[in-house]
């Protein structure tokens, strides 16, 4: 959560400081992570996940959504996870300019030349890389670190 809220993301690469937004930012990262562990930790990467739609869950009910539309929200913020996750997979699996494609859709889908698309494409690729230089088990422990956005 901490490393989502960082505020280069909203300030400089114009993140909307938004539900919306944050959403997006504290989905890349649980994607990250969840990326990461892909082959190890399964029952982490569901407690995760798990653990990500209790936190909307909360989030909603503290913005005040009542208790019959909590579950049709969290139901479709599953939907729109599950879609950027497969959207990063396939942007990561494919050319060079798919990510930034992908971000722009998801993160900026107001804007249709985003300044920030770029840096966070760049942004996620670096944190994949310092995060396959950390043991498994210890981030399924809770330690885990995230560099600086640049």
């Amino acid at each position: 959560m901490a490393a989502a809220r960082h505020p280069a993301f909203y300030a400089r690469w114009h993140v909307a400081d938004t539900l919306d937004g944050r959403f997006d930012m504290v989905a890349l990262h649980t994607y990250l992570i969840l990326d990461r562990l892909k082959g190890a930790e399964p029952e982490f990467r569901q407690a995760l996940v798990d653990e990500f739609f209790r936190d909307m869950d909360r989030s909603l009910r503290e913005l005040g959504v009542g208790d019959v539309s909590v579950g049709k929200k969290v139901r479709k913020m599953a939907e729109v996870f599950y879609g950027r996750v497969a959207a990063y997979d396939a942007a990561l699996a494919g050319e060079g300019g798919a990510l930034v494609a992908a971000i722009s859709r998801n993160v900026f889908p107001d804007d249709p030349q985003p300044d920030g698309a770029a840096q966070i494409a760049d942004y996620l690729t670096d944190q994949r890389s310092h995060l396959a230089l950390q043991d498994s088990v210890a981030i399924a422990q809770g330690q885990v670190s995230f560099k600086e956005p640049k």
